[in-house]
């Protein structure tokens, strides 16, 4: 029989007579069993991966901080404005003097002003954007004009300056752009020099992953690298920056790329890019995505660029450090100019463009502009209080949502610096360090449109507006005659008031014995007068005529005060915030309306829709309270013209006929101011933290500081309507002709003027301030009016 001869290696293999596996058997078995166990880890792995590249870029699910924002600017014919106030809330709004043809620009000739708005998203809707032409004169809007339409405007609103950023854990600066929204020079810019094949590739490109190879083995180092958009999008979006490049790292960074590729079109992913590469660092602020880099580095909105500022953006993506502008300013213009040239190399911008380009200098904004640190802590302290109760801390920060505010920019600019300078000026060696807290508000619907709540006004901390509980004084006083003067047919603003010494029985033995602040009595003096003049003596006895209850019973009401019903309150011996007497003076200073005071107007959702609003109509002023309001307006107008703030007409602001009260605490430890105009109301504190006497008095304290915000600050001056009021001359407690000698104009509630008696025959007066022969001169007429007239009776202790 024949034999077949076997060669060695097939006779090894052959198991059947019990020889040992050869080398081909054994590697054959390795590699099925690597394989396995490579498809057994890569296969779940890989589901994992793809798990969560579903999660984080199929929702974009990245933590978007929450953006606080300024009232919109409005301009209609009328308004109180001038040209430096108009120049500051542009410049707020972060608008560049730059011929307002763009988006965002204006011109300035004179008071005549070319603005080109953005358009925005607010709580009313969507404000697109305009060409329009204001022109200011005297103080005030002359004319607003449409550019395009070449129209007259009765208002036009311009968007509105980012205040505040709120974030979530990550202090990262992002702002989602819609891939249309994306300038397209930008777009085919990045490609062309960033990743020329994104359009066919399926992720990774591995002819070019070859070229950097071959490229780096050749320098003996990494000199180039190969990554596609996708990669770069995987590799911030899911492994995130600034960790150390591993061959496990690119691994995964590889089949991430992979995956999105498969899951997603090409459009998706380059608007996923778009809003999440990295683009610069602000202290432990991240910037990502292209909108928040170009507020950032140019203080322009994302439409606004142009070739040149395009261009260092995408050099830029490649290193935000190493090609720092504001630190490595050669660095990034040659990144940029290599830039330009790829753009030009590809076709996507011409010739002369290139050559204007290239040689431009790098345009960066010094100042950050929208990304820097909120510097408004205060305000934005009044916000997070108003929203705790319907957005909790976690749920606020990182939402993505847009708060409406009602800041106004200039009037908050203006009572900063009204603090700072009054009180450096106030400053001595033998007063204690002062503090200060103020609140000011749209008189007309209830907005807070500034807060400082400290000296220190950009540095958080105890927010001495809404926080600080002090004494209020006198400020409370005008709530006393507010209850009598709603009892017409008892009280009106020419009652005669005893101000003598007074005596109230508080129980148990006890006795207050209340006195005036000059440490004088005045005898027989007109209502309208002791309120002008805050006579303690004069208030107490209204006040106890009107009940301390009543008077506690009012502030609950108007301003959620609780205070204790005991006669000091009379005399304003109750601790509060300058805010909470903001919301109180709010009643008085809107003419009689219950207006809620606000800091936020609405919120808007991630996609600018409107999800929540605040700043409700309020409710028209009830005929009563109205006409009360009225009546007190006009005697705290006289309190400015004659009485405890006459010195705001001293400081030129008798035009704008403000109303206002001061107060003073015991022994001078607290200043207090509140006055209004016929657009702002101010309330302003002026003291020390440990409770120091300062030796201020309302008038030379928080008023001073009031007169400081109303010299600069563009308001309309207050107008008392006659509605509801009949004006009548007055002598004695009689009405009469105005011709009568002493005969003086007061006003009462329709229908309940006194009894009208003819001139009586006159008699020769004494004053109090010393003799008849001062009255031929006319000196002292100012300083008590009453005096010329005949003085009746004095009420018995019982009325």
């Amino acid at each position: 029989m024949a034999r077949i001869d076997y060669d060695e290696d097939e006779r090894d293999d052959n198991d059947g007579q019990g020889a040992k596996p050869g080398w081909r058997r054994r590697l054959v078995t390795w590699t099925l069993a690597a394989g396995g166990l490579g498809l057994g880890f890569l296969i779940p792995y890989t589901l994992y991966l793809n798990h969560e590249v579903g999660e984080r870029f199929g929702q974009l699910q990245w933590q978007i901080p929450t953006r606080v924002y300024a009232r919109p600017l409005e301009v209609a014919p009328g308004a109180a404005l001038d040209a430096a106030t108009l120049k500051t809330e542009l410049d707020a709004a972060s608008y560049r003097e730059d011929g307002g043809e763009r988006p965002g620009t204006y011109a300035r000739e004179g008071g005549r002003f070319t603005i080109a708005s953005r358009g925005f998203d607010d709580v009313d809707g969507t404000v697109q954007p305009r060409r329009i032409e204001v022109s200011i004169a005297g103080g005030r809007v002359a004319a607003v004009r449409d550019l395009t339409s070449k129209k007259a405007l009765r208002v036009a609103r311009l968007d509105p300056a980012r205040i505040a950023t709120l974030y979530g854990q990550k202090q990262e600066e992002r702002r989602l752009v819609r891939i249309e929204e994306v300038p397209e020079l930008l777009v085919t810019g990045l490609q062309a020099v960033e990743d020329r094949d994104f359009n066919h590739h399926f992720g990774i490109d591995l002819s070019g992953m070859a070229r950097a190879a071959f490229k780096n083995v050749a320098a003996g180092r990494a000199k180039q690298g190969a990554s596609t958009l996708t990669q770069q999008l995987a590799r911030s979006g899911l492994l995130g920056i600034g960790q150390e490049q591993t061959l496990t790292r690119k691994g995964k960074e590889i089949i991430y790329a992979l995956l999105i590729e498969a899951r997603y079109d090409k459009r998706t992913i380059l608007e996923a890019y778009f809003n999440q590469v990295y683009l610069g660092q602000r202290g432990s602020q991240a910037i990502h995505g292209v909108a928040a880099a170009s507020e950032f580095w140019f203080g322009r909105d994302l439409r606004d660029l142009n070739t040149e500022q395009i261009a260092l953006l995408i050099g830029i993506v490649r290193g935000p450090s190493y090609y720092d502008p504001r630190r490595n300013p050669e660095r990034a213009l040659s990144r940029r100019n290599f830039v330009l040239g790829e753009m030009h190399e590809t076709g996507l911008i011409a010739e002369a463009e290139y050559q204007r380009a290239i040689k431009t200098p790098l345009e960066i904004s010094q100042n950050p502009g929208n990304i820097a640190a909120n510097r408004f802590p205060a305000y934005v302290d009044l916000i997070r209080r108003q929203l705790a109760r319907d957005y909790p801390a976690d749920a606020l920060a990182g939402a993505g949502l847009s708060v409406m505010s009602g800041m106004q920019p200039s009037a908050q600019a203006q009572a900063e610096g009204a603090v700072a300078r009054t009180l450096k000026s106030l400053d001595n060696k033998r007063r204690p360090p002062l503090q200060a807290g103020l609140v000011v508000t749209d008189v007309h619907n209830g907005e807070v449109v500034a807060v400082v709540g400290s000296r220190e006004f950009t540095q958080p901390g105890f927010n001495r507006a809404v926080e600080a509980q002090r004494p209020v004084g006198s400020l409370l006083k005008p709530f006393v005659y507010l209850l009598a003067l709603a009892r017409p047919s008892e009280f009106n603003l020419s009652t005669w008031v005893d101000d003598s010494p007074v005596t109230v029985k508080l129980g148990r033995g006890r006795n207050w014995n209340p006195g005036n602040s000059d440490g004088r009595s005045h005898g027989l003096v007109r209502m309208v007068d002791a309120l002008a003049m805050s006579y303690n003596q004069a208030t107490v006895r209204i006040g106890m005529q009107v009940s301390p209850e009543a008077v506690g019973e009012l502030t609950q009401k108007l301003a959620g005060i609780q205070a204790p019903n005991n006669p000091s309150l009379i005399l304003g011996a109750v601790d509060q915030s300058p805010y909470a007497m903001a919301q109180l003076y709010q009643f008085l200073a809107s003419g009689g309306e219950v207006q809620p005071l606000h800091a936020v107007r609405g919120v808007l959702d991630a996609q600018g829709k409107a999800v929540k609003r605040y700043d409700k109509e309020p409710a028209p002023a009830q005929e009563g309270d109205a006409i009360a309001a009225r009546l007190i307006t006009i005697a705290l107008q006289q309190a400015v013209t004659n009485g405890t703030g006459r010195q705001l007409i001293g400081d030129g602001l008798g035009k704008l006929q403000p109303a206002g009260k001061t107060g003073t605490s015991n022994d001078g430890r607290d200043s207090w101011f509140a006055g209004w105009t016929g657009d702002h109301l101010a309330v302003i504190w002026v003291g020390n933290d440990q409770n120091q006497t300062t030796g201020l008095y309302g008038a030379t304290g928080a008023m001073r500081v009031w007169s400081a915000i109303f010299s600069r600050l563009p308001t309309a001056p207050l107008q008392v309507t006659d509605k509801g009021i009949d004006w009548q001359p007055v002598v004695g407690s009689n009405s009469t002709d105005a011709a009568c000698p002493g005969a003086r104009r007061f006003p009462f509630v329709a229908g309940f003027a006194p009894q009208y008696a003819p001139c009586p025959q006159p008699e020769p007066q004494a004053e109090e301030s010393g003799g008849g022969w001062r009255e031929w001169f006319g000196i002292g007429k100012d300083k008590d009016e009453s005096a010329r007239e005949p003085a009746p009776t004095p009420p018995s202790p019982e009325q």
